[in-house]
């Protein structure tokens, strides 16, 4: 049986691909399961906001999830998910979450360096003023 992060990026890389050919300058962030049955999309586009006119388009294009899932359309917010490495890359600087399997750290983003491992831990630019905390979750 597939883990929750495996079938999050499984269905992250169909849906973004669905999007992103049905609205050219959409990027799907990431796609994260809320539920058995439920998952949110987040979605950003360049030199726009997103809006609930867009919100719209994007759950039109997945209708063919509305059978097997309730599916919510966001936009990132504050606490940007970073999935890609170009995320990183943006966040350079920044104050990130980061969330593992066993642990979440709070820590300053410094150079981007590429990782040895083929997929990033799943982390949330942090609007917290915390500069360094990590602990068991």
């Amino acid at each position: 049986m597939a883990s929750v992060h495996d079938k999050e990026r499984t269905l992250e890389r169909e849906i973004s691909g669905k999007v992103e050919q049905a609205l050219p300058g959409v990027e799907v962030l990431a796609v994260e399961l809320t539920g058995p049955e439920r998952m949110t999309v987040y979605v950003d586009r360049a030199g726009e906001p997103v809006d609930i006119a867009l919100c719209e388009r994007v759950t039109r294009v997945l209708s063919d999830y509305l059978r097997e899932y309730g599916v919510d359309v966001s936009s990132p917010g504050p606490e940007r998910p970073l999935r890609k490495p170009e995320h990183f890359r943006r966040a350079v600087g920044r104050q990130v979450k980061l969330k593992t399997d066993a642990r979440s750290c709070v820590a300053r983003s410094g150079a981007p360096t590429p990782t040895a491992s083929s997929s990033p831990p799943k982390a949330r630019k942090s609007s917290s003023r915390t500069s360094r905390s990590c602990g068991a979750t």
